[in-house]
């Protein structure tokens, strides 16, 4: 009977073999977006995007603001390759100085949003009682306000301007964040590893950024997608109606504003701002849904 069966044998030294090197959150999420090829393209298309605005006016010959009536609403040639507009002016260089200006104030404005929400909803959690119910009760006075009709009376009293339409889209666009934060951390406050860092006195401060915030990290990121191209779009409507940048700059918004007034007769003036736009807000959908199936451990197969 000892015969049909060999007795397995283990070397010693293979013992201690790790098989897979243990990853962290945002090293296991890198790998599952990988496997994401639209949210890959998406991801390398919004870089190329912002390297375009980044580079592309610095070393073109034109300014974006450089008029020359001779040749107003150029079609798309060798030496304007977005053609120009009724100023003269190149469209190629205005387009990604456009879309620098947008991603700015998209970003800063993000950046704001982030940094409030994450603070007070992780503050709300953490306290609980009385603190907290305060704080939701403001939270839900906010919400009841519609946020366009904020940004749009700010921006009618207020000069117009980069800064005036950050500090407008954050008036209110960090709530979301902060009841996300706040719902994660609601779950987490109780857990083991914050009530050991309690014992060992580390303070409420410490608890959240040290604890808290890095295992929401994925909430986070994900919602921060989300709020980029919504930063974008409302910026381009409020300059598309008329408060937002103004002329001589650009912004994405005031280029399509400027298209849209001659689309039948020059079409070319709006289709690239248009196209960029699109672009924007369709990769970084793209990439939200993506980052949401790595970083959520809910979505997980």
């Amino acid at each position: 009977m000892d015969e049909l069966f060999v007795k397995a044998y283990v070397d010693e030294s293979e013992k201690e073999h790790i098989a897979r090197p243990n990853l962290t959150a945002l090293q296991d999420g890198w790998l599952r977006l990988k496997k994401n090829k639209a949210a890959v393209v998406c991801l390398f298309t919004l870089i190329a995007i912002g390297l375009l605005a980044i580079l592309a006016p610095e070393f073109s010959r034109y300014s974006y603001k450089e008029t020359n009536y001779d040749i107003i609403y150029q079609i798309p040639s060798m030496k304007h390759l977005f053609g120009t507009d009724q100023f003269g002016r190149d469209l190629w260089v205005r387009t990604w100085m456009g879309t620098r200006i947008s991603l700015l104030i998209a970003f800063v404005a993000a950046l704001l949003d982030l940094t409030l929400g994450v603070t007070y909803g992780a503050v709300s959690a953490l306290a609980g009682g009385r603190v907290d119910a305060v704080m939701q009760r403001i939270i839900e006075v906010l919400v009841g306000i519609p946020h366009l009709i904020i940004v749009i009376l700010l921006m009618m009293v207020m000069p117009a301007g980069i800064w005036t339409i950050v500090v407008a889209l954050s008036i209110t666009g960090w709530v979301n964040m902060a009841r996300l934060v706040r719902g994660s951390i609601l779950k987490l406050k109780n857990q083991e590893f914050v009530l050991a860092a309690r014992v060992l006195g580390t303070s409420t401060v410490g608890i959240i950024w040290k604890h808290l915030i890095p295992n929401t990290v994925g909430v986070i990121v994900i919602n921060a997608m989300f709020t980029i191209p919504s930063a974008i779009f409302t910026e381009a409507f409020l300059s598309f109606i008329g408060i937002g940048m103004q002329e001589p700059k650009a912004s994405l918004g005031v280029l399509i504003n400027n298209g849209y007034q001659v689309l039948r007769n020059f079409p070319h003036v709006l289709i690239f701002p248009a196209i960029v736009i699109v672009l924007i807000m369709v990769c970084f959908s793209i990439l939200g849904d993506g980052l949401r199936d790595a970083l959520d451990p809910r979505m997980r197969k």
